[in-house]
């Protein structure tokens, strides 16, 4: 077990360390909403909530003379989304916190860090993903083969495939970038869970005005949509992930704007669908839209894709309805005809 210290802490402030960290210190959450001394950290955490929202790719790097404030930020970050249960923003506070702790973890496997960095970057794959990882000369890092099928599993791009890699006794050789990009899903996941699972504290009266802000910010990422009971069982499950907040795949993506577009929706009317996404970008999803219809210049119009297609990606949710069809598009054709 590594003894970590608050510079450690503050990069992962996920981690229990954190929350004992506070206790050592001798804080209370009372003291937080109470003392004014303390009202820079609440400040802190309601920013770094707010901003890591609307930039998914946010980043905060640990500066030695604030490290109890990056370390308290986050935790009280986490009480402010707890008291406000929006699970909207929790769920976009946890994507933004795990891009953040990726660059931690990559730099930490690199040839440039401490071996104190290697060996908390390690226990961390180790303890949160069981992934046992031995890092090489040369800025390689090596995992066994069951880690890696285990954990690719998500990638359908070529470079992921198991034949593409270097493998030799057993073990797949990455990059520091790849090893980190491999948990990029499962990092996002753990700590949205950390934050979910969390206790809901009493309501302290120095955090009441955070809150409300919060829950009044919370509506411009809250996006009522419609299922119609004519959209394929792929696009409604496609429009459920989107509408709980969670993370939609590129793939899924994809599926649902394409469908949509062969369907006769227009982009205004398409778009509100992804804003509850974590990362959601107004200006990038516009251009995507634009670009899928083919009106960003590129003259290509993409098409909805097959459902053997879909099924690859596993983003297929078929029921007896499906029967027949070879395109979700097929689907709405196929109610009419049996009505």
């Amino acid at each position: 077990m590594l003894n970590l210290g608050p510079d450690e802490i503050a990069k992962y402030s996920f981690l229990a360390e954190a929350g004992q960290y506070l206790k050592d210190k001798g804080f209370s959450l009372v003291q937080f909403g109470s003392d004014s001394d303390l009202e820079p950290i609440v400040e802190k955490a309601f920013s770094r909530i707010t901003t890591a929202i609307q930039k998914p790719n946010y980043n905060s790097e640990p500066i030695n003379e604030q490290l109890d404030l990056e370390v308290f930020s986050f935790l009280i970050a986490v009480v402010l989304l707890k008291l406000c249960g929006k699970y909207t923003l929790i769920k976009r506070f946890s994507l933004a916190e795990a891009r953040r702790a990726e660059k931690f973890l990559e730099k930490d496997l690199g040839k440039v860090s401490t071996p104190t960095e290697k060996e908390l970057a390690q226990r961390i794959i180790q303890d949160l993903f069981s992934i046992t990882i031995k890092i090489e000369e040369k800025d390689f890092i090596k995992i066994p083969i069951s880690d890696y099928i285990t954990h690719a599993v998500q990638f359908h791009e070529r470079e992921w495939k198991l034949i593409n890699r270097r493998v030799e006794k057993g073990m797949v050789f990455l990059t520091p970038h790849e090893t980190v990009r491999l948990i990029r899903k499962e990092l996002d996941r753990y700590i949205n869970s950390k934050i979910i699972s969390a206790n809901t504290p009493p309501m302290v009266s120095g955090f009441q005005s955070y809150v409300e802000k919060l829950t009044l910010f919370s509506k411009k990422f809250e996006v009522p949509t419609i299922v119609s009971t004519e959209y394929p069982p792929c696009i409604k499950h496609a429009i459920e992930v989107l509408e709980k907040g969670e993370n939609l795949p590129h793939s899924g993506r994809f599926l649902l704007a394409t469908y949509l577009l062969g369907n006769g929706q227009n982009i205004e009317q398409i778009a509100p669908l992804f804003k509850n996404a974590p990362d959601y970008n107004e200006k990038i999803t516009l251009y995507q839209l634009h670009h899928l219809k083919g009106s960003s210049g590129s003259g290509t119009e993409y098409k909805c894709p097959s459902c053997e297609r879909v099924k690859s990606k596993d983003l297929c949710f078929a029921t007896s309805d499906c029967d027949g069809i070879i395109n979700p598009l097929q689907f709405k054709k196929k109610k009419t005809l049996n009505a």
